[in-house]
């Protein structure tokens, strides 16, 4: 079962209520998206550490009803 942008969006700001975050649909078929999510949580955090605080946020959904999510994170200017 395909994953809605909507949901996705929840949890990531569920986990990072600061977050700015858009979604794209890469694809059409609800599996494949791009997320950009902006935070202040990723201060003095990596690239890989910001990553993995997204996948965190998507409670295991990623690689089950989310199958792809190209990411790009930042902090705010």
């Amino acid at each position: 079962m395909a994953m809605q942008a909507t949901e996705i969006e929840r949890l990531i700001k569920a986990a990072l209520p600061d977050a700015s975050v858009e979604i794209t649909d890469l694809v059409g078929d609800g599996d494949h998206y791009a997320a950009t999510v902006v935070s202040s949580a990723f201060k003095g955090k990596t690239r890989v550490q910001q990553h993995q605080i997204v996948y965190a946020a998507l409670k295991g959904q990623m690689g089950g009803d989310l199958h792809a999510l190209a990411l790009t994170t930042s902090l705010p200017k």
